[in-house]
């Protein structure tokens, strides 16, 4: 069961929702997204879409509100975790944020592992050759939902990085002093070090399901070598050093430089994932199909990567990402489809779909009345 109010076109919305494929289909700015939105809001406990969460309450309402059972679908609504995420609109377009869960006062950083999910949407295609922080944003995600230790050393990270940038700025203009900067480089290098620790713990765990992903998706092009994920971090460890003699060392080094630019040079922050055939930066040489064909991959091994913790699969939610897959692409996501407890598809048409997933899935109808309002009807 899945109540809104007041959160992006939806007014009021409360719906259940069975097992298997759920296919939300309607036209652009109907509201197909906002729906997904929502669910991402339980999930993460944050918009995939902006970082603005005031944008998400409805134009004139000052409160929004996501609530859902979640749990396996072999279970009783009633023995579900009960989650609840509440906004409030402030001043500059922000808005205050309050996480339940089971009547429970909750951080965002506790979220993980309650509602697993793993979303594919349209900015994902440029996940191979995009901008670095989208695969640091998705390994972020992906190493947080297998370990919320993981969510509380990023967040720590984030903080000390953001201390330690003001402080630069200030020491730039004279009215700081480097001897200043110690404390927030302990806690930079303390928190870091267990970022870098982590992520190339999930590298390692990732790196057999996505071969097989892989190989399964296009055997002829893992025939001519092996899809991986190659870390690339601007302080690499020299012989007998530790990530946090790496860090560290490359902080004293960029000292001067840091302080001219008023901010943190070196750190997880700026780190990358390469996505490499037999060795090679897929960015570089691949087509636009082949890039499709590695992201595909990775989404088939986050799924498989977050079932193999308990046995529980992830909710799965793709936005509108049939119409940039071939044909064969769209039969193997079909085929994982099917194998999934629940998966919510969006869609402009029905059509557009495969006939073996229409034939199992139950259709969702999004339409936006005159001003706007977005409503969801069981059908199509």
């Amino acid at each position: 069961m899945l109540s809104i109010r007041d959160l992006r076109g939806y007014a009021e919305l409360d719906a259940a929702f069975d097992p298997g494929p759920q296919l939300v289909w309607g036209p652009n700015a109907a509201g197909k997204t906002s729906l997904l939105e929502a669910i991402v809001l339980l999930a993460w406990g944050r918009s995939h879409r902006t970082s603005t969460e005031g944008e998400l309450v409805r134009w004139g309402q000052e409160l929004a509100r996501v609530e859902a059972r979640v749990g396996r679908p072999d279970t009783e609504p009633e023995a579900r975790d009960a989650v609840e995420v509440a906004l409030v609109r402030t001043a500059g377009g922000g808005a205050r944020k309050r996480i339940r869960v089971n009547g429970v006062a909750r951080r965002a950083a506790s979220l993980a592992g309650v509602l697993r999910t793993v979303m594919f949407a349209p900015e994902d295609m440029l996940l191979v050759a995009g901008s670095p922080s989208l695969r640091r944003e998705a390994l972020d995600r992906l190493a947080g939902e297998r370990s919320p230790a993981y969510v509380r050393h990023l967040a720590a990270y984030g903080r000390a990085l953001q201390q330690r940038n003001g402080l630069l700025r200030r020491i730039r203009e004279e009215q700081a002093t480097r001897a200043e900067l110690r404390f927030w480089d302990g806690t930079l290098l303390e928190a870091g070090t267990a970022v870098r620790e982590e992520r190339a713990r999930l590298l390692d765990a990732v790196s057999g399901p996505l071969a097989a992903a892989h190989a399964e998706i296009a055997p002829d092009e893992a025939a001519g070598g092996r899809l991986a994920l190659a870390y690339a971090t601007n302080a690499p460890q020299q012989p007998g050093e530790t990530i946090r003699d790496a860090l560290a060392r490359r902080l004293a080094e960029t000292a001067e430089k840091e302080v001219w630019n008023g901010s943190t040079l070196i750190g997880p922050h700026r780190d990358d994932v390469v996505f490499e055939l037999d060795g090679r930066a897929l960015a570089s040489f691949a087509s636009r199909g082949q890039q499709r064909t590695a992201i595909l991959a990775f989404k088939l091994a986050e799924m498989d990567l977050l079932t193999a913790l308990d046995g529980r699969p992830p909710l799965l939610l793709l936005d509108d990402v049939f119409s940039e897959l071939d044909p064969e692409r769209r039969s193997h996501l079909v085929r994982r489809i099917a194998e999934l407890p629940q998966v919510f598809v969006t869609t402009t048409t029905l059509d557009d779909l495969d006939p073996a997933l229409r034939s199992v899935g139950t259709a969702w109808a999004v339409t936006a009345s005159a001003d706007g309002t977005a409503h969801l009807e069981r059908g199509g």
